[in-house]
């Protein structure tokens, strides 16, 4: 090989061979080639890692709300993406319905990319938003570079991002055929019971039917329309076996899970626990080891954070009134291998997880995996060393968490960037358009 600008020596590195002793090369931001570790290959900067780390893929995130612009006092493209790049995430991708104004037309994806441009650490990508409104400008906004699109069947909390109907879903499927449509799935009640301020009184407003019927209408569209569908945020086992079903039946179908469904149950939540307010909810120890096992299985094809942070002062201690979301960007990577080390799931297949699965989910070609031709992205991460979660020393602007006082494995030590260490001097992350990616 002729000299290159960068070489990574790793005794340990996540490749396409899984977990092996390898060195990477780099030039002009890009893997030139992974060779054996030993390999003698010139280059104008060689770093050789501890033999206490290994060298993963960076993360890819496409489940995150950095709210920004409008509601930067929630999060912002400044301290998210310090966040995602401090717990070993490269790329993010962003939701569209928490910025203002909401991400359904050309005009306010430039709106956002004005706003994410020089304050991103990371790379950054955006999803679209389907709305009843906007369904005629979904060409142009998908013209316009976002990655995909995102949309709710019931009340997304923000009242700039009306739900749709199952027929308008099919009608979004039909106009954007071969892009994907990702999908909140809980089926909307208005009837159903409020109040209470327990957590079983909040899994009894958000019961497992909530999703399964949603995502029974979402797969039932997809069949129909032969349309592209993901289903975000995958709380229910029953959900992850309808799933498994469809793709045997050959929907185009894909879907996620997150890092809190992954680690806790309704018995690790108090009455007061608001800071474990999600939806859908997390639910019984038995869903989240079918969660598990549907990982393993191909069911589920990714694990991503849903990081959606809200201020504290929306935390009111019942869970009628407080603010749903978690913030959990800087500890997917640990919270997750913490969780899957206690089951002997190797740090291979969680890189599939976090980083190729992504990666494929919203057209990423050259992220996702330590493989030529792939950008430099790299996370490197210490598996054994463990620390206790401080919430004061997260970079997230919100810092309520679940996690707090947790011990977790797991500890990143370094986050590199196309060939170049983050060090938060300078934002340097790109801004990612459909195709060019």
């Amino acid at each position: 090989m002729t000299s290159v600008d960068l070489v990574i020596r790793a005794a340990r590195a996540v490749t396409a061979a899984g977990e092996t002793p390898a060195t990477i090369a780099v030039s002009d931001g890009r893997i030139a080639g992974v060779e054996p570790f030993a390999a003698d290959i010139p280059a104008h900067t060689e770093v050789r890692l501890d033999a206490d780390v290994v060298l993963l893929p960076g993360l890819v995130d496409t489940h995150v709300h950095l709210q920004d612009p409008g509601r930067d006092a929630w999060e912002g493209f400044e301290s998210g993406t310090r966040a995602a790049a401090a717990g070993g995430i490269t790329t993010v991708v962003d939701m569209p319905l928490d910025s203002l104004p909401v991400t359904v037309t050309p005009q306010a994806l430039a709106a956002k990319r004005a706003a994410a441009a020089n304050r991103s650490h990371v790379d950054v990508g955006f999803w679209g938003g389907v709305t009843p409104g906007n369904l005629h400008r979904l060409p142009a906004l998908r013209a316009a570079g976002v990655l995909g699109f995102k949309c709710f069947l019931a009340d997304s909390g923000t009242p700039e991002f009306p739900p749709i109907t199952p027929a308008q879903l099919g009608a979004a499927l039909t106009e954007l055929a071969g892009t994907v449509v990702l999908v909140h799935a809980e089926w909307p009640e208005p009837g159903r019971p409020t109040g209470g301020t327990t957590y079983r009184d909040f899994l009894d407003q958000y019961p497992v039917d909530i999703e399964t019927r949603a995502v029974a209408c979402v797969l039932e569209v997809a069949r129909r329309t032969r349309g592209r569908v993901h289903l975000v945020h995958v709380a229910s086992g029953h959900a992850a076996s309808m799933i498994a079903k469809a793709r045997r039946d050959g929907i185009a179908v894909t879907a996620e899970t997150c890092p809190h469904y992954l680690t806790f149950s309704a018995p690790d939540i108090p009455d007061e626990g608001t800071e474990f307010k999600v939806c859908p909810p997390i639910r019984e120890p038995a869903d989240r080891d079918q969660l598990w096992r549907a990982l393993e299985s191909g069911a589920l094809d990714m694990i991503v954070s849903d990081h959606s942070p809200s201020p504290a002062a929306g935390r009111s201690r019942d869970f009628a009134s407080a603010t749903a979301g978690i913030s959990s960007l800087q500890l997917s990577l640990p919270v997750t291998w913490t969780a899957a080390k206690q089951r002997g799931i190797p740090l291979a297949r969680l890189a599939d997880w976090m980083s190729a699965g992504p990666a494929h989910l919203a057209g990423l070609a050259t992220k996702g995996r330590i493989a030529a031709g792939k950008d430099a992205d790299f996370c490197v991460l210490a598996p054994d060393e463990r620390f206790v979660v401080d919430p004061a020393a997260l970079a997230h602007r919100q810092r309520v968490t679940p996690y707090a006082g947790k011990e977790l494995f797991g500890v990143v030590r370094e986050t590199w960037l196309r060939g170049e260490r983050v060090s938060f001097s300078r934002p340097r992350g790109r801004l990612l358009v459909r195709g060019n990616a």
